[in-house]
C-alpha cells in the first residue's frame, strides 16, 4: 500500500535561499546531534527528459520517504505517485517522459543503499505499478507485488535508455556460489511487460564492467580475474575480441569509458603521474597525443555529458578540490556563467538530459558549510527558484570551513589533507581529532558538507581528514605507495599531518584523538597501541582489529578473489608476511594500549563483522579505560537515527572528557 503523503516544506523564494547562503554569519548555539544526522525534507530532484516535470524524493508519513512528482508548467502540489509504510523510496529514474523506475531503503532513516534494494517502474500519474527485481529484505509486506516475471535480488539497474521506448537495462551480478560463468551479466528489462531481453551471448568469464555506446549498445567488457585486467572490444558480428591486457592495479592500462557516434570515444588513463580524460579512436582505442580532461594533483573523475536528442556531446562534470564542470557547448556556457553570476561563493552543478531543449534545468549548489541547495533554473527567463534543501537548523555560524592543503610527510610524499576549521574559524590551538577515512583504498574526501566533520567542528574541535599513502584520486605514487603499508608508513601519515597542524598553530599537540571507522577504526586502533604519546584517546567503529581475520572469517562479504589476489598485494600475504601483519595487528598488541577507547560495532556487519570488536574487547587489558557499545541492527556503518544520535552524543561525551583541557604535567615536565 502506498502510504498516504504530507507536503515537504519546499522553499519557493530564491531572496531566502541566496540569503541562507551568502548572509553574514552570527555566533549561535551549536545544533543539536539530530540536526545533523537526520534526512532532508526532500532530496534527488530529477528532470523529465522535456524538462517539463520533476520528481523528488519527499518525507511523508511515517517518516518514510517517497516519490513525487511536480508539473513545472503549472506548478501544481507534488504528488505522490510512490511509497511504501514499512521502506524508503531510495533511487528513482525517468524511463521516459511518463514512466519513472525507483529501488527502496529498508533503513529507517532511508540513508542505507541496502543488498537486494528491488526495483519497481510506476507511471508519472501514479499508475501501472510493476515490481521488476525481488527485494532482498523481506520488509515489505504491504507493497504491491507482482509475482510473475520479478527478477531475483542480484539484479539491479544499471541505467535508463534516455528515448521514447520502456525499457531499462539491468545487470545481474552472480552470488558467490554459482556455478558457471562469474561475470557481471547485461540484459534490458520493459518495465511494463517484466520481459527480459539478454546481452550478454558469448561473454568472456570474469566479466566486471560494461561499456556501452549512447543508444545503450554494449561496446567494450572489461574481465578481471587472478590480478590481471582484459578489455575485449565487440566486433560487428557480435563476437568479442581481446583488445588489451594488463595488470589490475599498476595504472598502466588505458580504460575506455565511453563511446559515442561517429566514433566519437574515450579513455582515461595516466598522463604525468595522474589519469587524465583522453579522446581515443574507437576502433584501435589509440588515445590522442593531449588529454581533454588533466588536472595536475588529481586523478580524473567524472563524467561526460550527452544530449541524447541532440547528439551532441556538451560537456563533462569532473572533480578536483571541489565539482566542477568543462562545457564544449556554448548554450550551457552561457546557462553555467548565469547561474555562478547569480549563486556566488558555490559549485553549481547543472542536471538535464535533452539539455538543449528543456525548458528547466536542476542546479545543485553544493558548499563546504551547507548541505546541498536544489534550485530550478527556468531557461526562457533565466531565472532561478529555490526548490529544495535550505537547512535553517543547520546556521552557516555554526559550521567550519573546510579546505585542502597538501603535507610532506617524513619521507617527502606530499599528502593531500583535508582540514575543518573549528566552527567560527581562526584556530589556535584548539583540540583535534584525526578523522582517518576508511577503504583505504579510496578517495576518502570530499569537499562539501559532512556530517561528521562537521558535527565535530561545531563542538569547537579542528579536523583533519588525511589522504594516507594508499588513498586513490591523487595520482599512483600516492596510492602504490601504500601497499603493504598498513600499520607502517600509512599510520606515520597520520602522525605527520598532525604534527604539520601543529606547526601551523592550528593543533593543541596535548589534546588530540584519533578516530574513524573501517580502516579507519583499525588505524585508530593501531594509534592507540603505537602513537599514544601522540593521541590522549581513540574511536573507532566497525573498525578491523586483525588484518589475518579478514582473511579467515569466511562467511564476510569479502570476496574470495580480492582475498587471494588484492589482499595480498595491498596489505599482505598471510603466509609471507605473517611477521609484518602481527606486528601491526591491534589485536595481538592490545595489552600494549594505555589510552582511553571508544568502541562501536553493528551486529549485522558482513563487511567487518563483530567478531573483530569482540576479540579486541577481549584481549585488552582487565583495567583499560573502554567504552564499549554495538548496535544489534546495524551493519558496516550507521543507518538508523537513534544509532546515529546515540553514538554520536557518545563521542561528544567522550571528547569532552578526554580533550577538554591539557593533562597534568609529569614528573620533571613543565
Amino acid at each position: 500500500m502506498r502510504a498516504n503523503w504530507r507536503r515537504a516544506p519546499f522553499v519557493t523564494w530564491l531572496a531566502l535561499m541566496l540569503a541562507a547562503l551568502c548572509g553574514p554569519a552570527e555566533a549561535v548555539e551549536p545544533p543539536s546531534v539530530t540536526a545533523f544526522f537526520q534526512r532532508a525534507q526532500a532530496r534527488n530532484p530529477k528532470l523529465s527528459p522535456s524538462g517539463r516535470y520533476l520528481a523528488i524524493q519527499s518525507l511523508g508519513q511515517n517518516n518514510r520517504m517517497v516519490l513525487a512528482v511536480i508539473d513545472l508548467e503549472t506548478m501544481s502540489a507534488p504528488k505522490v505517485v510512490a511509497g511504501f509504510r514499512d521502506a524508503d523510496v531510495w533511487q528513482h529514474e525517468w524511463v521516459n517522459e511518463g514512466r519513472l523506475v525507483f529501488n527502496i531503503s529498508d533503513s529507517p532513516d532511508g540513508s542505507t543503499n541496502v543488498r537486494g534494494n528491488g526495483l519497481w517502474a510506476v507511471d508519472r500519474e501514479g499508475g501501472q505499478w510493476r515490481q521488476l527485481i525481488r527485494g532482498g529484505s523481506g520488509g515489505l509486506s504491504e507493497a504491491t507485488q507482482l509475482a510473475d516475471r520479478r527478477l531475483e535480488p542480484n539484479w539491479r539497474l544499471r541505467d535508463t535508455l534516455g528515448g521514447d521506448g520502456d525499457e531499462v537495462l539491468v545487470e545481474r551480478w552472480p552470488w558467490r556460489d554459482d556455478i558457471g560463468s562469474a561475470s557481471v551479466q547485461l540484459a534490458r528489462l520493459d518495465t511494463r511487460t517484466g520481459r527480459l531481453t539478454q546481452l550478454s551471448t558469448g561473454l568472456p568469464d570474469y566479466v566486471r564492467r560494461w561499456v556501452l555506446d549512447q543508444d545503450g549498445q554494449p561496446r567494450l567488457v572489461e574481465a578481471q580475474h587472478a590480478g590481471r585486467t582484459k578489455g575485449y572490444l565487440r566486433a560487428a558480428d557480435g563476437r568479442w575480441q581481446l583488445a588489451y591486457e594488463g595488470d589490475a592495479d599498476d595504472g598502466s592500462l588505458a580504460v575506455p569509458v565511453w563511446f559515442g557516434p561517429g566514433g566519437l570515444a574515450f579513455s582515461v588513463h595516466g598522463h604525468r603521474g595522474y589519469s587524465a580524460l583522453f579522446r581515443i579512436d574507437a576502433q584501435t582505442l589509440r588515445p590522442e597525443a593531449e588529454p581533454l580532461v588533466h588536472a595536475p594533483g588529481y586523478d580524473y573523475a567524472g563524467h561526460l555529458v550527452f544530449d541524447r536528442a541532440a547528439s551532441t556531446l556538451l560537456g563533462v562534470h569532473y572533480e578536483t578540490d571541489a565539482p566542477a564542470t568543462a562545457w564544449f557547448h556554448p548554450t550551457m556556457k552561457a546557462w553555467q556563467a548565469d547561474i555562478d553570476a547569480k549563486l556566488p561563493g558555490t559549485a553549481n552543478r547543472i542536471e538535464c538530459q535533452r539539455c538543449l531543449q528543456a525548458s528547466h534545468l536542476i542546479v545543485t549548489a553544493r558548499s563546504d558549510q551547507r548541505p546541498p541547495v536544489y534550485l530550478l533554473y527556468r531557461t526562457a527567463t533565466r531565472q532561478l527558484q529555490a526548490l529544495a534543501g535550505q537547512r535553517p537548523d543547520l546556521p552557516v555560524a555554526a559550521m567550519g570551513q573546510r579546505d585542502y592543503h597538501r603535507v610532506k610527510a617524513r619521507d617527502g610524499l606530499e599528502i593531500p589533507v583535508l582540514v575543518t576549521q573549528p566552527a567560527g574559524g581562526d584556530p589556535k590551538r584548539s583540540p583535534t581529532v584525526v578523522l582517518v577515512h576508511g577503504g583505504p583504498y579510496v578517495r576518502g574526501t570530499r569537499w562539501s558538507w559532512d556530517p561528521v566533520a562537521q558535527f565535530l567542528a561545531s563542538r569547537g574541535y579542528l579536523v583533519l581528514e588525511p589522504e594516507f599513502r594508499g588513498s586513490t584520486g591523487y595520482g599512483g605514487k600516492l596510492y602504490r605507495a601504500g601497499w603493504k603499508q598498513w600499520g607502517l608508513r600509512m599510520q606515520d601519515d597520520l602522525a605527520d599531518t598532525l604534527a604539520w597542524a601543529v606547526r601551523q598553530g592550528w593543533a593543541d599537540p596535548k589534546r588530540a584523538c584519533i578516530a574513524g571507522a573501517s580502516y579507519g577504526g583499525y588505524a585508530a586502533l593501531m594509534g592507540a597501541v603505537t602513537q599514544g604519546d601522540l593521541f590522549r584517546c581513540a574511536i573507532n567503529w566497525v573498525g578491523v582489529s586483525d588484518i589475518g581475520l579478514l582473511s579467515s572469517i569466511d562467511w564476510s562479504d569479502v570476496s574470495d578473489e580480492w582475498k587471494q589476489f588484492g589482499m595480498k598485494r595491498l596489505i599482505g600475504d598471510p603466509v609471507a608476511d605473517a611477521a609484518q601483519l602481527a606486528a601491526t595487528s591491534p589485536l595481538q598488541r592490545a595489552a600494549e594500549i594505555r589510552i582511553p577507547l571508544l568502541m562501536a560495532y553493528g551486529g549485522l556487519d558482513a563487511r567487518v563483522p563483530i567478531k573483530h570488536g569482540q576479540a579486541m574487547k577481549a584481549a585488552l587489558r582487565p583495567d583499560q579505560a573502554l567504552e564499549w557499545v554495538d548496535y544489534p541492527d546495524e551493519g558496516h556503518g550507521w543507518f538508523n537515527l537513534k544509532t546515529n544520535e546515540d553514538f554520536w552524543g557518545r563521542v561528544e561525551r567522550f571528547l569532552a572528557r578526554h580533550l577538554a583541557s591539557p593533562p597534568p604535567a609529569g614528573p620533571g615536565q613543565p
